[in-house]
């Protein structure tokens, strides 16, 4: 099947987005010998209205949602089971991703050894995992698919409205009779909903006729306008609120948002595919979208190395947020960043090269491989999502019972098995 130009556009420019958002929101400051990063939307009011273009990641997981229907189906087709399936996606996004957690831990062990401060070791290293949020729930997305697209084939777009309301229900017993801990399944609910809105786009449920995305968009529209206008959610959604918050855990008014965004991108598909027909424009997003990945794990190593050589020095001025110098300073902290970023993927995707020489499993796949996957998911998940809680200093030191939880996960994947076409050729 021919790739879809538009979800792999989608795709780099859902990243792009994550990247301008973080880096324009994070404000380096130094004083009395600390490093330290502040949130502008904190000390900018308006800036929290700025988040409902900057808020991006709905659109991942809609193409998420798409590419694991199309890898799905036609792993499916030629007969391979779950376990073959899920084990070479996760692969495919644990290699690069391992490599980033082993240059993270080296760094950690690096700076202690220099006498590196543990507090300002620790909060260095919490902000270059927080993004890794995203991975579990994804993980746990691709390891659920086939059920997911069983039931969408079965029932279409009343499995998203039925998850749509439990997400209700959930921000409703968090915010309630205060049950924190059950907010955690909006994690899945609400971007497991972005995921089901893919499947709808692949067999076009939701797109044939389009008009169907302008109903989207505007049902999402006018539930998001009641929730911030009467609701207890704040137009922030990026972050926390002073009751409720809209992604941590996510909630109903993300998901309207989200269904709002969802409705006007996929409307817009046709008119955008016609300007990806040029073989230069197409072959322009096909070589930045193999970047994703790499620019997704690595976005924030170069505020780290601007903050580490250019703030202790005094090189950057640190004028109030928000100020005019400020704003003024922002397009030269981007245009920096950028400068720093762009050789930096190049050298991390060169370094993981020998990676695609990796195996997608090790020795023959069996009645066992099914439960390794499973046994993976169960130390690998937790792990990553500890490691974007916690950091990759704690305490000022590399987690090690987390680092060999997720190593352990990573072997039991290996060892469930090779694909087919593998063991063939062995």
């Amino acid at each position: 099947m021919e790739r879809n130009r538009y979800a792999d556009l989608l795709r780099v420019c859902a990243i792009g987005g994550v990247v301008l958002g973080h880096w324009l929101l994070v404000s380096i400051t130094y004083r009395d010998g600390h490093l330290s990063g502040l949130d502008a939307l904190q000390y900018i009011g308006w800036s929290r209205w700025v988040t409902l273009l900057l808020q991006v990641m709905p659109v991942f997981f809609v193409v998420g949602g798409y590419a694991n229907a199309v890898s799905w189906t036609a792993h499916h087709q030629r007969g391979e089971g779950w376990a073959n399936w899920v084990r070479g996606r996760m692969l495919r996004l644990l290699w690069p991703t391992t490599m980033y957690i082993v240059v993270g831990a080296l760094a950690v062990t690096m700076a202690r050894i220099a006498g590196a401060d543990k507090a300002a070791l620790a909060r260095a290293g919490w902000f270059a995992a927080l993004h890794l949020w995203f991975l579990p729930v994804y993980l746990l997305l691709i390891a659920l698919t086939p059920l997911l697209l069983a039931a969408h084939r079965r029932w279409g777009l009343a499995v998203p409205a039925v998850t749509a309301g439990a997400t209700a229900g959930v921000d409703a017993l968090v915010l309630g009779p205060h049950l924190p801990l059950i907010g955690f399944a909006n994690y899945l609910l609400v971007w497991g909903t972005m995921h089901q809105w893919g499947f709808a786009w692949h067999d076009g449920t939701l797109t044939r006729p389009r008009w169907r995305c302008g109903i989207l968009a505007a049902v999402g529209a006018v539930l998001l306008t009641t929730l911030l206008a009467w609701g207890p959610f704040p137009v922030d959604m990026v972050g926390t609120g002073a009751r409720a918050g809209n992604t941590t855990p996510p909630s109903i008014a993300l998901l309207a948002f989200a269904a709002t965004q969802t409705g006007l991108v996929l409307a817009a598909e046709p008119a955008v595919e016609r300007l990806l027909a040029r073989p230069w424009r197409w072959q322009l997003v096909s070589r930045l979208n193999q970047t994703v990945m790499t620019v997704y794990l690595w976005q924030m190593m170069p505020v780290i190395i601007v903050a580490v050589t250019f703030y202790p020095t005094g090189v950057m001025p640190q004028p109030a947020i928000g100020s005019a110098q400020w704003w003024a300073l922002r397009l030269a902290w981007i245009v920096l960043l950028t400068a720093l970023l762009v050789p930096l993927t190049a050298g991390v995707m060169r370094a993981q090269r020998p990676l695609r020489l990796l195996p997608a499993g090790l020795g023959a796949a069996g009645w066992w491989s099914p439960v390794l996957v499973l046994c993976a998911l169960g130390a690998i998940v937790p792990a990553l999502a500890r490691l974007a809680i916690d950091g990759f200093a704690p305490g000022g030191h590399v987690p090690v019972l987390l680092s060999a939880t997720y190593t352990c996960g990573l072997l039991a994947a290996l060892c469930s098995g090779r694909p087919p076409s593998e063991r063939a050729a062995g």
